[in-house]
């Protein structure tokens, strides 16, 4: 899967949008957890998600994306639509959101250099190999203490449904850039076909409990997860992964929880542990090895051989 190394203006624009996801993925984490442990089952927020988001580009897509690209944006939607999203809303039930910043954001560069590697070969370049393990170290340490307090039970069930979701949202990654899918458009594909799909069984057959909710916690998740998770943060991380390629943007969001353990500390006073501390240290050095271009890395090297 050789692909061409994007130009300094390509990877500069790619690296930026995949640091806005990581804005907007530390958020998500925290909002997430927020409605699946209040009055929302998962089922509620999923179709706040695809409701909100299917509304909005439903109109577009039917007047802009031609018919013969509507069997692709369909396996996308399944995939990076409701594949993700209701793999990782069930997984929020079971298990607090510092077990999704490990293995949902640490998952996402796991899978997809294990995809790359398998339809390549075997053949995955030493860097990247280096900056996986860095972050997986990085990303362990980050959540030490939440991994290793005791259980409640079923936590394990939310690791393996957070490790789905990464899957899903992996192999959506891939299919982007390969198909070579308009970022604009994809998204607009996936939340069509998404809500076209889910909101009919979720009225029907879906254990729902959205009346319960206030108006505020509504439009909260309304807002959080139909237009900034679903179609701004998929739409920067599709434009990344087109720009500086499918292993440097998924590596980028291993930084997720970094910035949300460092948000957290700032707006609501969590402390920061020492194992926290250096976790972020190692997960960033990490994410900046997976997310440079291979030219930036051969001049690094050349620098260090002087």
């Amino acid at each position: 899967m050789h692909t061409p190394s994007p130009s300094h203006a390509d990877a500069v624009r790619g690296l930026l949008a995949a640091l806005a996801v990581v804005v907007f993925w530390s958020g998500f984490n925290i909002v997430s957890r927020f409605g699946a442990t209040a009055s929302f089952t998962p089922f509620d927020i999923a179709a706040l998600r695809f409701g909100v988001s299917g509304a909005i580009a439903l109109p577009l897509y039917l007047r802009f994306v031609p018919r013969r690209d509507w069997p692709r944006h369909m396996v996308l939607a399944a995939v990076g639509g409701l594949g993700y999203g209701l793999l990782v809303y069930s997984g929020f039930a079971f298990a607090p959101s510092a077990h999704a910043g490990v293995f949902v954001n640490g998952g996402i560069p796991f899978w997809t250099i294990v995809i790359m590697a398998v339809m390549s070969g075997f053949r995955i370049a030493r860097p990247t190999v280096i900056a996986l393990a860095l972050s997986t170290c990085g990303l362990l340490l980050i959540g030490f203490e939440s991994l290793l307090a005791p259980t409640h039970g079923r936590e394990w069930v939310g690791d393996l449904l957070f490790l789905s979701a990464a899957l899903c949202w992996a192999v959506f990654g891939l299919l982007m850039r390969r198909w070579q899918i308009k970022p604009q458009l994809g998204i607009l594909g996936i939340a069509s076909f998404s809500a076209l799909a889910y909101l009919p069984v979720y009225l029907l057959w879906l254990r729902a409990n959205i009346a319960a909710a206030s108006w505020g916690e509504i439009a909260l998740q309304g807002v959080y997860q139909g237009i900034v998770a679903s179609m701004l943060a998929a739409g920067f991380y599709s434009y990344a992964v087109q720009k500086v390629g499918a292993s440097e943007a998924s590596m980028m969001l291993a930084l997720v929880p970094a910035f949300t353990a460092i948000g957290a500390f700032f707006i609501l006073g969590e402390a920061l542990g020492l194992s926290t501390i250096i976790g972020i240290a190692v997960v960033s050095v990490g994410a900046l090895l997976g997310a440079l271009p291979p030219a930036a890395l051969a001049r690094l090297r050349a620098l260090r051989s002087r």
